[in-house]
């Protein structure tokens, strides 16, 4: 049974790191098994939240096409920056958007997270605010996840793999570790 996976890097920044770590995991994931949609955060932009919009009109389309991404997936891979110790606005906001839908769409999916930002701690205490809302609606957040930073010494001179083979590795065996996990809430 193929597990089906949305990824995502919740950042707009056009050469964000954390797009970088998601170009880098989703392959590790499809050799696990999964099947990969990538997706640009961009696509699931939206107004900030506001009850009364939506109680005129519903969803914006960068948040109904992240509904409809969601339709279709078991979970999601999530790699994400962090802003000021704690989660993506932006991520957030999108999070409280679509969890005005009846039945949440992000309800029984799975989710993996990962970050790296020019910090030392590499986005850790945003992946622990992340954590929040997306379990408040329901996703199964899996236990491990991946930190690493500052980003400019993550990656290596090109710009787009990592440095460390033994980061790399890690990787790999969180998103195998993840697929396998996902696999089996799946049923």
């Amino acid at each position: 049974m193929t597990v089906r996976l949305l990824a995502f890097a919740a950042s707009l920044r056009r050469e964000s790191w954390n797009r970088k770590l998601l170009a880098i995991a989703a392959p590790y994931a499809e050799a696990a098994g999964a099947r990969v949609t990538a997706r640009h955060f961009r696509d699931f932009e939206g107004p900030m939240y506001d009850q009364d919009l939506f109680n005129e009109s519903g969803l914006p389309p960068g948040p109904r096409a992240f509904a409809e991404a969601l339709e279709g997936v078991d979970g999601i891979i999530l790699a994400t920056p962090e802003y000021n110790y704690s989660i993506a606005g932006t991520l957030k906001n999108l999070i409280d958007w679509v969890s005005r839908l009846r039945p949440t769409p992000l309800r029984g999916k799975s989710a993996v997270l990962l970050s790296t930002s020019t910090s030392v701690v590499g986005g850790a205490r945003g992946l622990w605010q992340t954590r929040i809302p997306l379990e408040g609606c329901g996703v199964s957040v899996y236990p491990g996840m991946f930190f690493n930073g500052p980003a400019l010494q993550l990656f290596a001179d090109d710009g787009v793999t990592i440095r460390d083979p033994k980061m790399s590795e890690g990787i790999g065996r969180l998103m195998r570790e993840y697929v396998g996990w996902a696999g089996k809430l799946k049923g």
